[in-house]
Order: C-alpha cells, then structure tokens, then sequence
C-alpha cells in the first residue's frame, strides 16, 4: 500500500492529523486555499497566528485546527515564480520537508498538502507536482513515523498532472 495517496476535492473536509496551509509570510489569512482554511477553522485559527510572528518563505508554523476535520494546520509559505531566478526550485522544497518535520516532531501521522505556489505565486504547475512528489516521497523512505500523505487537489489541472506524473513513477520502477 502506498503512503501516497492522490485526492481530487477541498482539503478542508479531510479529516486527517494535519492539514497544510499555503500561507502568505504574515499567516494572517489571504486568498486561495489560506483563505478556505482559515474561513473553515474559524477565527480563533487567525487569532493563533496572530501570536506568530508569521513565517518566511520555505519555513513552516503548526497551529490547532480549531473547528476543521483535522487537529492541526501546518502554515508554509510557498515561492513566489521570478522564472526560476531566486532559488524557487529549493524554496518550494523546503515547504514540503519543513511540513514534515513538523509533523514528525508533533507525532503527526497523516498529512495532506495543497498545490503550494501554483496559483497566485505562479510557480509552473507541472514543475512544482514534480518537486512535491519527489521530495515527500524521499522523505518517506527515511521515516516510519508518517503514515499518509495525501496531495489534494482543488482542480483538474493539477490532479491530472499529479497523477500523470506518480502513474510515470510507478511503471518506471
């Protein structure tokens, strides 16, 4: 059974240990799947991340879940796409490990991402399915402590291409 797991729908209805958030540096709630999280968690998620102090790009926070399915929300903000020119590719990669170390230190065992950085950040979608998958993947193999990873996907676009690419990966081993 993979630890993998590849789902199509609102990452706010799933009930699993953590949920990630693709935040903005101030934590203070934004647009996208930030502001579906924070407007499903309630107001005492934003008054959580008010004592904060936000986070940088790559870095990652852990709060309550306060009124959603899981028990934590785990913050990152993603790069913002200058065509590759400020170290986007490592940035994007660090949201991903620094969310599972979180995880690991909380004794978390199921997470489920979002498509961090594909929407108003811009980052190439198809580059950044390919930078997540990779990098949870490698993760996986060093721990036993993570059950589940779920990747959720709001849109066609990007379900299509996660599965594209984990559909490659497995017929290439």
């Amino acid at each position: 059974m993979s630890k993998i797991e590849l789902i199509q729908g609102d990452i706010t209805q799933l009930k699993v240990d953590a949920i990630v958030n693709a935040a903005n540096k101030s934590l203070l709630s934004g647009g996208g799947v930030d502001g579906a999280i924070h407007w499903a968690a309630g107001s005492d998620l934003l008054e959580e991340c008010k004592t904060l102090d936000g986070c940088e790009t790559g870095e990652a926070k852990i709060t309550k879940g306060y009124k959603l399915p899981s028990k934590y929300v785990i913050h990152t903000v993603g790069p913002i796409w200058h065509e590759g020119l400020k170290n986007e590719t490592d940035l994007l990669e660090n949201c991903y490990l620094n969310s599972l170390r979180l995880a690991v230190e909380n004794k978390l065992k199921t997470i489920a991402f979002p498509n961090i950085s594909t929407g108003v950040y811009r980052f190439p979608k198809e580059l950044a399915a390919q930078i997540a998958l990779r990098t949870v993947s490698n993760f996986l193999k060093s721990t036993k402590k993570v059950k589940k990873v779920y990747f959720v996907c709001f849109d066609n676009e990007n379900f299509n291409l996660y599965n594209s690419i984990l559909k490659s990966n497995i017929q290439s081993k």
